[in-house]
């Protein structure tokens, strides 16, 4: 059973008393909750926040702000938008599905199956690019083509994976395969790739058939070069350096393609990392490959395709978080099996050890 509660936001006190009415009803950590998504919508940092709870009591959702920023519109767990680096975890079951069906190896060469596209192919593994430790330059460094950043009329312009990939190899790597933890959108960009030649069907065909179609995900997608976002969208704005707001919703999300692309709900998010991490989408041995992690700070360690967060409390919470320009989401599941997915909305906070800290609570609180 889903219970949908929008918070108010008008002053501290409503919320306040929001808070001890539903005191009694709720638990440390939905409290937590309630006061997380309130404080984000009143300090002004985001226009909307959707915070969805999953545990063996069922669903919980709650929302604050609006659909459209300024006009309304009410926000719930089938609201759409777009989920940035998320994707790789999507992507990242497929690729291990096709290892178990023996189609490919993690530890292939990565010129076997794509020969003479990536420089140094032959030392770079499939492995590496899942787990980021390929040291290849990510291409959404170099100017005007990363989608956390304004991009004007240029953001609807449709890109290829091999002008992706171009203006990454045209760039040294970081390190020597191996040697390295060093995020970069490259990696992903390949892996689609990667399904492409070991199936012959385009990466999203193949993420539909094998993850979205099975379990039911009705929100999701990957949108190709399509801009639009389907109702009901999550629509976002962005403040320019001249202080200028401008909606950023729409744009051609090719220049993400198999590292950012997709578009999805809390409530599918829920769903997904629900199965994947009961080891209904892969193998228990191969979840268990997936959880071999790399550190990569903050407290954060790399997997393949999965981030973890070891929490204050001692607790792990397995997932990823995705960013692009209006939209930060965060999707994780806990050891215990409690599974929290969220996004907030034209958010401007650079304070993301306060937001993760805010995030976290749900799973600490007792």
């Amino acid at each position: 059973m889903t219970k949908v509660k929008k918070i108010g936001i008008a002053t501290a006190a409503a919320v306040a008393a929001l808070v001890i009415a539903a005191a009694v009803a709720v638990t440390a950590y939905r409290e937590k909750t309630i006061g997380f998504i309130a404080d984000r919508i009143a300090a002004g940092s985001a226009t909307g926040v959707i915070v969805q709870v999953t545990d063996s009591a069922g669903e919980e959702v709650w929302t604050a702000g609006e659909a459209v920023p300024g006009e309304g519109g009410g926000l719930g767990g089938h609201s759409r938008f777009r989920i940035g680096s998320v994707t790789k975890t999507f992507v990242a079951a497929v690729v291990l599905q096709l290892a178990e069906e023996g189609r490919l190896g993690l530890d292939d060469p990565i010129g076997e199956h794509l020969p003479g596209t990536v420089p140094d192919g032959e030392a770079i593994t499939v492995r590496r690019l899942l787990d980021h430790t390929s040291g290849l330059y990510d291409y959404m460094k170099e100017p005007g083509m990363s989608t956390n950043r304004w991009r004007g009329e240029d953001r609807f312009r449709s890109y290829s994976a091999g002008e992706l990939l171009r203006t990454a190899f045209r760039n040294p790597p970081y390190f020597p395969p191996g040697e390295g933890f060093r995020y970069s959108n490259t990696n992903y960009v390949l892996l689609g790739e990667l399904i492409e030649a070991v199936t012959a069907n385009p990466y999203g065909e193949e993420v539909e058939k094998r993850i979205i179609e099975p379990l039911e995900l009705r929100d999701t997608a990957l949108p190709g070069t399509d801009p639009e976002i389907p109702e009901p969208a999550v629509r976002a704005q962005g403040v320019l350096g001249d202080g200028r707001t401008v909606d950023v919703t729409e744009m051609d999300p090719s220049l993400d393609r198999a590292a950012g692309e997709m578009i999805s709900s809390t409530r599918d998010l829920a769903v997904f990392l629900d199965a994947l991490l009961s080891a209904e989408l892969v193998s228990a041995d191969a979840l268990a490959e997936m959880r071999g992690t790399e550190p990569m700070g903050m407290g954060f360690h790399y997997g393949l395709g999965l981030q973890r967060f070891d929490a204050p409390c001692g607790g792990r919470l397995w997932g990823h978080g995705g960013q692009l320009l209006g939209y930060r989401t965060y999707a994780y599941r806990s050891d215990d099996g409690r599974t929290l997915t969220m996004v907030a909305a034209s958010d401007r906070s650079p304070d993301y050890a306060t937001l993760l800290a805010s995030v976290t609570a749900v799973f600490c609180a007792a």
